[in-house]
């Protein structure tokens, strides 16, 4: 099974996001999935995500990581110095965390909500997307 990671569909940084991580993921190690879909809602079902989780989750090898321990694994397999992130593993979680939490609060604020659809993904990306 390949990573999957759900993200908030209506979130423009987490869109962004979502876009970053498919350009620099030539070998095609993630799948997405927002959140609010039928799949996500599934996968989150599947998985016991709690309910309060709305932003990134990365579901790898039958576990589900949150927060900035799906951030950092996500960033493992990027293409370019994105992998020595994963460096940050070693600060401990809830010190990581605390800076994710903060992030994902602000997020809408600073970055703003869909108010549209989202962009229309190139018939290469669209095969990642379940």
């Amino acid at each position: 099974m390949k990573r999957t990671v759900l993200f908030d569909g209506e979130c423009n940084f987490c869109d962004a996001s979502v876009q970053f991580i498919i350009k620099r993921d030539p070998y095609e190690y993630f799948q997405f999935s927002s959140l609010q879909s039928e799949t996500g809602q599934q996968l989150s079902k599947d998985f016991a995500i709690p309910d309060d989780v709305d932003s990134l989750v990365l579901i790898e090898n039958g576990k589900a990581y949150t927060k900035s321990g799906a951030a950092l694994r996500i960033a493992k397999k990027l293409d370019g110095l994105w992998h020595l992130a994963f460096l940050f593993i070693l600060v401990p979680a809830p010190l990581r965390d605390s800076v994710y939490d903060f992030v994902a609060r602000n997020r809408y604020k600073w970055f703003g909500k869909k108010e549209e659809a989202c962009m229309l993904p190139t018939p290469s990306e669209r095969k990642r997307f379940i």
